[in-house]
């Protein structure tokens, strides 16, 4: 009867079988650059791994969101800026205008100046990115007005909805991100609408009414002052995004720091390894040719 494997030659396959194990972990680790390949590389740290990588996911959306919002608050701020200076226009137009030696030929031509200016403005109001009108609230895919000169009333009435939209910042916090067109050049308060301060400014030019001038001089100012603060608002938002947008990157940067001392094989650490095991390999090898060789007739009972 064979009776088991001798010691020696059983410790010599261990050992070799220890040798190989270790080589196939060093060159998966040189290959792939982790030290966690699998479940039982390192089974105390997948909670850990798991983790991580489940927050840099959700915060790589967050920050995809900031940058999308921080486009669209950049385009609406630069919308806003162009509608004071247009805003500055009129006022500037109505100055011209107001003076009651003025003729009505010439406050004729401003009027056609002003209704130029009105249908910049609401052009501004209809401004889209990336396909979404940026001041029609939650209904973005409406243009939020329609403009025609030859109607009394030459804007249309807004077609959009209120603006419940929030973004979440890298702490979990939300703000709200947009004004609705409504709210900045559409007010209900008519010493603040600025849609109306224009038009009835240019209504009052093509009537040639002092009165009219006069009262719409008044009233772009209060206009003019309200819309400078919506410009600030957007500001605001604008900072608000900035500082979280800034935030996002620091904190992404930490969670990839501690997603590497996690998961990020030492390779330096690895190619040395490697070489041992190959110089144990052979050594291995040279220990076990000098063994005593047995035949089968050395088991035979």
């Amino acid at each position: 009867m064979i009776s088991s494997l001798d010691p020696s030659y059983l410790a010599f396959l261990n050992a070799m079988d220890a040798i190989q194990q270790r080589e196939q972990t060093d060159q998966t680790q040189l290959s792939t650059g982790l030290k966690i390949n699998q479940i039982s590389d390192s089974p105390g740290q997948l909670n850990s791994l798991f983790n991580t990588q489940s927050q840099i996911a959700q915060l790589d959306q967050v920050n995809s969101n900031l940058s999308m919002v921080q486009t669209e608050t950049s385009s609406a701020d630069s919308a806003l800026q162009s509608a004071v200076q247009i805003l500055d226009q009129v006022q500037s137009l109505a100055t011209q205008a107001e003076p009651t030696s003025t003729s009505a030929s010439t406050r004729s031509t401003i009027s056609q100046q002003v209704g130029d200016a009105l249908t910049s403005l609401v052009h501004l109001a209809n401004t889209a990115v990336n396909g979404r009108y940026i001041f029609s609230g939650d209904s973005d895919q409406t243009q939020p007005y329609t403009v025609d000169l030859t109607q009394a009333n030459p804007v249309s009435a807004y077609a959009g909805s209120a603006s419940t939209r929030q973004i979440t910042l890298p702490d979990g916090s939300q703000i709200p991100v947009a004004l609705t067109a409504q709210q900045i050049f559409d007010s209900s308060n008519a010493q603040t609408n600025v849609f109306n301060a224009v038009n009835s400014l240019r209504t009052a030019l093509q009537n040639n009414d002092q009165a009219g001038i006069d009262s719409a001089v008044s009233t772009l100012a209060g206009a003019s002052q309200y819309l400078n603060q919506q410009l600030a608002q957007y500001g605001g938002i604008e900072n608000q995004l900035n500082n979280a947008a800034t935030a996002g990157q620091t904190m992404s940067t930490q969670l990839q720091t501690q997603l590497a001392g996690i998961q990020d094989a030492d390779l330096s650490k690895a190619i040395v390894d490697l070489n041992q095991t190959a110089m144990q390999q052979q050594a291995a090898l040279g220990a076990e040719a000098k063994m005593p060789q047995q035949s089968l007739f050395n088991y035979l009972g």
